[in-house]
């Protein structure tokens, strides 16, 4: 074969042309990482050097289309197969044809070189290739279209460069230019081969779930009053504990508290500086009680009763720091009185009884100075404490009640904050002078209501705060704290928040929540105008590459504004904007409350679902707090309605952009994201493929009935807002709203998840619409955790729960798949209905021992 140069080049050319240009439209996947892509792609070439193009194409289509299924990539096995196989031919059909002309030990040689030179370049080209795709889209070039004219470039050249050098060289080239075209080529080759993590068409490693929902690392980061400590929660023999450091040696940490079941959750300093206080339940039944731990010492003391009696911290002061003031349901389970403790001592005496109050706020002398009442209608009655007893201060109707609140007195008793949305659409923060009765707004937004605040720690005063619509936006009230904001913007990414101070407020911890990535943590020296870097609160995750969540604006039918967050996989991540280039599995994730919201920042839930492969959309439906009170209102008596409209409204909106695959959609939430789910299965059934619902209520009437005691105060709360059950037409209204009223119209997948303690949805919920599914004949999977409540908060269940939810999603959406490997190890998981209806779930419990 004596073809002219440009002959050969043509031919090069052309071949790589085929397998640049199917790569690029399929979007093949790397199913095990650059690395190991490399490596195999130098093996298809030395292989095919030796043994010619069939061997060649047979060892690239089978070892690829191996790798996909060993990586749970199983779908594009069959599109590396024949990719990977005709590379292979190509490989073969130019290198071992030349080499065959030139004797044995050319193969040998020339292959294995070529297949050194192929790896070399691979590992070093992520950079380049990094450079090359951020140029590509400042100049708006779309990714795909440069990579794939990357990959004909590269490919031709390595091709050509492989010929000349097997062929021989004329005229003035040498064995020396030849080997430095062939790198070259390698190089361009392997640089068009690999992707940056966003916009690449390569799923990026699988993020292990003990990563994701395993304990933290460090979390909750305080800084004693006076300034010489830091704590942090982190696992003590694998349980969440608190751990105390000098504050300038993080290295001399150690653990206070030995907590072996469910953890500490929720603790804090007290101003006697030696003593930390944090509350515990028992197995997730929200009967709290609190504990004092002298952190040298290591002593603790159980200041509440041991079982059946809910405590709450009410107030601490710098005045008084050897006593704290608890609220406790020990004499009605409906009210907690309010009891002083000493932190020391652990003797507890009665502050003041409680005779019908929501809440109270307390001045720095712990004297009582205004009380919290429902009001008939729905709203609170706001009382003053006078010699006389409660005066009327401030009656708030319903649809304020939700955003107008006391929130603070400062050191001098005579001014007190407020969010306060009387007025006004949005909840904004106001002062009141208790000696004139004027009163002032300090912040407002229009669009979304007061969110955060920076209070010094000794006058009481506020320093700054913040709201909360797509992102959170501080403004500073007091000049003094303006320059530090300013430092604190430009220190890192991310949305800031100072989550501690010392009391002389010269120090904080400012927490950056990041989208992709994990909680970062600094120590703020206010006086040296300087942060230093504590620790991230995952370090992991850092190892990882994270999805960017995107926040939309999502039109209901209606007309509102749905604030709502969508996350993609990273290697669907386009250039520019949130629509990728082809529509994918989605998760509808609702969040729970109903009156809460859906924030940006660092998903657990949202990384999890976009690194197996789903869109992850959130959406703060009518009823979201956050948003003013004419939103959160137009939520009043939607349960199940145009609440629910609103989430349609959003996958609608997702299909329409073309971010969706409309007959792969899933709806999966807690509490009442998990009653949105039931919902989604019974009341709009071909929408959805599948439904997860975490402690979800079923049945609004039975959940209203059943709710714990502690809460009936605010039965006309309820009654105004979801629907008044102790009427026959309030109970008939309920039941066309639940979807126990309609469990016999699930047709798609329903996973169920409960905890047994749960005071809030009792397991009855998750029940009856299993048995009626089961009257039914209807197929549905049930999980049970006996010591768990209203959530998984053992990282062990969390992380079984979780499992089966990922196998769950695999088999009805097609997405990643991570084994259950050992994940049901140390979880209480049962499943007492349908364990055979996810694969290998049934197994799984098997080897667990379940």
């Amino acid at each position: 074969m004596n073809t002219k140069p440009a002959h050969r080049l043509a031919f090069s050319a052309v071949g790589a042309a085929l397998v640049a240009v199917a790569t690029m439209l399929i979007q093949i996947p790397m199913p095990a990482g650059q690395g190991y892509a490399n490596v195999g792609d130098a093996a298809i070439f030395a292989l095919a050097a030796l043994f010619g193009p069939l061997v060649g194409a047979a060892a690239g289509g089978i070892g690829s289309a191996l790798a996909d299924l060993i990586s749970g990539y199983g779908v594009w096995a069959p599109f590396t197969l024949i990719i990977k196989g005709v590379e292979g031919w190509l490989a073969g059909r130019l290198v071992h044809g030349a080499f065959k002309e030139r004797g044995v030990s050319g193969p040998v040689l020339g292959g294995f070189a070529l297949a050194a030179l192929w790896m070399v370049a691979g590992y070093f080209a992520s950079g380049a290739a990094l450079a090359g795709n951020l140029a590509a889209a400042f100049a708006g070039i779309p990714l795909n279209i440069f990579q794939g004219a990357m990959g004909v470039a590269g490919a031709t050249a390595l091709l050509y460069a492989v010929r000349v050098a097997v062929r021989g060289t004329t005229g003035s080239r040498n064995t020396s230019h030849t080997l430095f075209v062939c790198l070259a080529a390698a190089w361009l080759a392997a640089v068009a081969g690999t992707g940056p993590a966003y916009g690449a068409s390569e799923p990026v490693p699988l993020i292990p779930r003990q990563v994701l929902f395993g304990d933290p690392d460090r979390a909750a980061v305080r800084l004693s009053p006076d300034g010489t400590r830091i704590s942090y929660l982190a696992p003590y023999e694998g349980v969440l504990n608190v751990w105390v450091a000098p504050v300038d040696d993080l290295s001399a940490a150690r653990p206070v508290t030995s907590d072996r079941g469910r953890g500490v959750l929720n603790y804090g300093w007290t101003y006697l500086n030696t003593h930390i206080v944090y509350v515990q339940d028992t197995d997730g039944d929200e009967n709290w009680k609190l504990y004092s731990v002298n952190v040298k010492t290591g002593e603790t003391k159980l200041l509440t009763p041991e079982a059946g009696v809910q405590a709450t911290l009410v107030a601490t002061s710098p005045r008084r720091p050897e006593e704290i003031v608890v609220g406790l349901n020990d004499r009605i389970p409906q009210l907690h009185d309010l009891y002083l403790i000493n932190l020391v001592s652990g003797q507890r005496q009665l502050l003041h009884q409680n005779e019908g109050m929501l809440g109270y706020l307390l001045d720095d002398d712990y004297n009582v100075r205004f009380g919290i009442a429902p009001a008939p209608d729905g709203g609170l009655s706001i009382f003053a404490a006078a010699p006389e007893g409660w005066r009327p201060f401030v009656q708030v109707s319903m649809e304020d009640a939700m955003t107008t609140a006391p929130v603070g007195l400062d050191a001098t008793g005579t001014k007190l904050y407020m969010i306060d949305s009387r007025g006004r659409n949005t909840a904004a923060l106001t002062v009141v002078d208790l000696e004139t009765g004027a009163a002032e707004v300090l912040f407002a937004d229009p669009r979304a209501d007061v969110s955060h605040a920076i209070v010094d720690p000794a006058d009481r005063t506020i320093l700054a705060a913040a709201s909360t619509y797509e992102r959170r936006k501080w403004r500073a009230l007091d000049p003094a704290v303006a320059q530090d904001m300013a430092y604190l913007s430009e220190l890192a990414d991310g949305e800031w928040d100072v989550v501690s101070q010392t009391l002389d407020n010269r120090r904080w911890v400012v927490a950056y929540i990041m989208d992709n990535g994990p909680v970062r943590y600094y120590l703020y020296d206010r006086d040296r105008g300087e942060a230093a870097f504590l620790f991230t609160n995952r370090s992991a995750l850092e190892q990882y590459t994270l999805a960017r969540m995107h926040p939309v604006i999502i039109p209901s039918r209606d007309g509102l504004s749905l604030v709502s967050y969508l996350t993609l996989p990273p290697w669907h991540e386009p250039a520019e904007g949130y629509v990728p280039g082809t529509p994918l599995p989605l998760v509808l994730e609702v969040h729970g409350g109903p009156w809460s919201r859906d924030m940006w920042g660092y998903n657990p839930i949202h990384q999890w679902l976009a690194n197996r492969g789903y869109a992850v959309l959130s959406v703060n439906f009518r009823g979201s707090l956050g948003f003013g009170k004419a939103f959160l209102n137009a939520g009043n008596r939607e349960w199940g309605g145009r609440m629910h409209d609103d989430l349609v409204d959003a996958v609608r909106w997702a299909i329409d952009q073309g971010i969706a695959a409309p007959d792969k959609i899933c709806i999966s939430g807690g509490s009442y994201g998990g009653y949105a789910a039931l919902v989604g299965l019974t009341f709009t059934p071909d929408v959805f493929a599948c439904g997860v619902s975490i402690v979800g209520p079923s049945n609004l009437v039975t959940l209203l009935e059943s709710i714990p005691p502690y809460w009936e105060p605010q039965v006309e709360m309820f009654a105004t807002r979801v629907g008044d059950h102790r009427t026959p037409e309030g109970r008939a209204f309920l039941a066309e709203r639940s979807p126990l009223s309609y469990a016999d119209r699930i047709r798609r997948p329903l996973l169920i998840g409960q905890g047994q303690n749960d005071p809030r949805v009792k397991p009855a919920e998750s029940e009856q619409i299993v048995s009626a599914m089961q009257a039914a004949n209807i197929p549905v999977t049930y999980v049970v955790y006996p010591d768990e409540g209203h959530g998984f908060v053992r990282p062990e269940n969390r992380i079984s729960f979780y499992a089966v939810q990922e196998a769950f999603f695999h088999q009805t959406l097609g997405g990643r798949l991570e084994p259950f490997g050992a994940d049901f190890a140390g979880s209480s998981i049962t499943v007492p209905v349908g364990a055979e209806e996810i694969d290998g779930l049934a197994e799984a419990l098997d080897a667990a021992g379940e």
